[in-house]
Order: structure tokens, then sequence, then C-alpha cells
């Protein structure tokens, strides 16, 4: 039996994510997104769609970035990081460069301690 995956219209993406339906088409147009559409012109999203706007919501409100660091992040972890079917995450860095950066992230805690 062939699975149906999930449609949202922007009204229950807008609900989904807590924002106006507005800002959905304002980050349509400045991250190039491209909505399904019906044969009328209505706006269609799926799960990929929705973790991708969750994705954008969580960079600028909860991050703080800006849109063109947003976008800039997003190109960067796309490159990065591959999700395999299985959802097992790749990460494309030698156990050296994982080392050092634990390191220097323990560096910076104990500064931050030490400001506190």
């Amino acid at each position: 039996m062939k699975m149906q995956r999930r449609r949202f219209r922007i009204g229950d993406l807008a609900q989904k994510l807590n924002i106006d339906r507005f800002v959905i088409r304002f980050w349509e147009k400045e991250f190039n997104l491209t909505s399904k559409r019906s044969d009328g012109g209505q706006r269609f999203y799926d799960e990929k769609d929705y973790e991708q706007f969750k994705l954008i919501k969580t960079l600028l409100y909860e991050k703080k970035f800006t849109i063109a660091g947003a976008k800039q992040q997003m190109k960067r972890s796309s490159k990065q990081t591959k999700i395999i079917a299985s959802q097992k995450t790749t990460i494309h860095a030698s156990n050296d460069e994982i080392i050092e950066k634990m390191l220097d992230l323990k560096k910076q805690l104990i500064k931050l301690k030490k400001m506190l």
C-alpha cells in the first residue's frame, strides 16, 4: 500500500509554527523556497517543508541570525551534514578536529564561568 504524505495548507503550517501566514510567504521569497500548488494556485506543504520552515524560525527567532546569516548557515549545514534514510547523521570531520573543537569549547566555558 502506498503511503500518502501529509500535506498542510498555509494556514495549517502557520498555526503549527505559531507564526502568521505572511511570514511564510515572506520567507518563501527571501529563502527562494517554492511550495507545491494546486491547480487553483493554493499553496501546499509537506513535512519536509515544515522542517525547513522550522529551521528558519529557529535561526531567526531563537538564534537571532539575520536573514543573510540564516541563508549562509543553511547553506553550510546542507553541505556539511547529510541525513540518511535510517536517520543517522554523518559528520565530515576527523576525530582530531572534533577533539580540538571540544577543547576550545571547554576553554570558552571556563572563561564564561569565571565571568559569572
